[in-house]
């Protein structure tokens, strides 16, 4: 692929979240279906109309690493930081329920498939891993069991395409569905922190995007642009001093707390529209990750496998959303902190937006990232456990 077709196709993953936002500002109907749902659309549209050759592939992985750690920091710069500590209990409660979760489901599975497959207590590890740290720390268990790399493939497969209709679920009815079902989350702080003034809930709608583009507010975007690329670049720096097994956690990690520290500068933090910033970054993410979706390759669908990852994800789920009604935990707080176990952190931004709250942003990359660090003690550890119960 040459490189003109290269950087053709990098400019239009960047344009494409301008031309969503201007539909969704021109027909409301388009609006009712959010900038993350058409980006997921229009990414898989991208993704099989043929038009990405394959050697594109690497260049799209790159795109979501970089997209990713880029959005963090100006998602973080507003976060009112004293306030999620009012709030950080529960997410913390939250995790551990949904890492309680997925271990009870994997010990269940593990008993249901082991005389079926001779793998079932590395399928339960690779579950264990996945669900409470993400993909990375599923690539490590494989490792680490040695674990076929047929089976491993599979499972990776299955994960893809069950979570993104996971997020799907997340991003449109989730909230109202369980609304129902939780304790709302306005009605959760005013529990626990008392009556709370009109501004204290963090809404991001359509017309917060408006004045992005204008230059006395692109000027000081730029320079927040700027910051982030910065704090980014010492970030991979030093993530690159520890091992590689740890180096994208610890990375996510430095650029996640550098976000927080520069939140209590009052002139960044007072910075218009970064949020908005981030979230535009978080759009070109989201196109980038649906298209390289291919939905012509799942074919001689391995129902085990697939019934396995399928559920450990709605079992998982369905566990944490009973514990958190006994709890009281509310439904954002739930959502967010299910979307970092299952999904991992980046994911987190792009629910955050769907629910028109930053301020749990804060509490899904907390969570997320202590996912990622126990996501591999409890995968590994309790997979020979299963072994051993035989």
């Amino acid at each position: 692929m040459g490189i003109e077709m290269t950087v053709s196709l990098i400019i239009l993953y960047l344009v494409l979240p301008a031309l969503i936002l201007y539909l969704c500002f021109r027909y409301p109907a388009i609006n009712k279906i959010s900038p993350v749902l058409l980006s997921y659309l229009i990414g898989i549209i991208i993704g099989n109309s043929g038009i990405l050759p394959k050697s594109f592939a690497s260049v799209q992985m790159s795109l979501s690493e970089v997209t990713v750690a880029l959005s963090l920091p100006l998602l973080l710069f507003s976060m009112n930081v004293r306030k999620w500590f009012q709030i950080a209990g529960k997410a913390i409660l939250s995790i551990v329920l949904a890492t309680a979760s997925i271990v009870a489901i994997s010990f269940l599975l593990y008993f249901y498939f082991k005389e079926q497959r001779q793998d079932a207590w590395q399928l339960s590890g690779m579950a264990i891993g996945v669900y409470t740290g993400g993909t990375p720390n599923l690539a490590a268990i494989k490792t680490a069991l040695n674990i076929d790399s047929s089976t491993y493939i599979l499972f990776h497969t299955y994960d893809t395409v069950i979570s993104f209709l996971y997020i799907m679920f997340f991003i449109s009815g989730a909230q109202a569905i369980f609304n129902r079902f939780l304790l709302p989350y306005q009605r959760a702080l005013q529990k626990s922190i008392g009556v709370l003034k009109p501004d204290s809930e963090e809404v991001e709608d359509i017309d917060a995007y408006k004045e992005i583009f204008k230059k006395d507010i692109l000027l000081p975007n730029g320079g927040a642009v700027l910051l982030s690329i910065a704090i980014v670049g010492v970030s991979v720096l030093l993530g690159g001093l520890v091992p590689k097994h740890f180096s994208a956690s610890v990375t996510i990690l430095i650029i996640t707390s550098f976000g927080i520290l520069f939140s209590f500068i009052p002139k960044i933090r007072n910075i218009k529209n970064t949020f908005q910033t981030g979230m535009y970054i978080i759009y070109i993410f989201c196109i980038v990750v649906a298209s390289m979706t291919d939905i012509g390759q799942i074919t001689n669908i391995n129902w085990q496998i697939m019934g396995f990852v399928a559920i450990s994800i709605v079992g998982s789920l369905t566990v944490h959303a009973i514990l958190c009604k006994l709890f009281r935990v509310d439904t954002d707080t739930f959502l967010i902190t299910s979307t970092s176990a299952i999904c991992s952190p980046p994911f987190v931004p792009v629910v955050a937006a769907a629910l028109k709250n930053k301020t749990i942003i804060l509490s899904g990359l907390t969570t997320g990232i202590i996912g990622y660090a126990i996501g591999n003690y409890l995968g590994i550890s309790l997979a020979y456990l299963f072994k051993l119960i035989h």
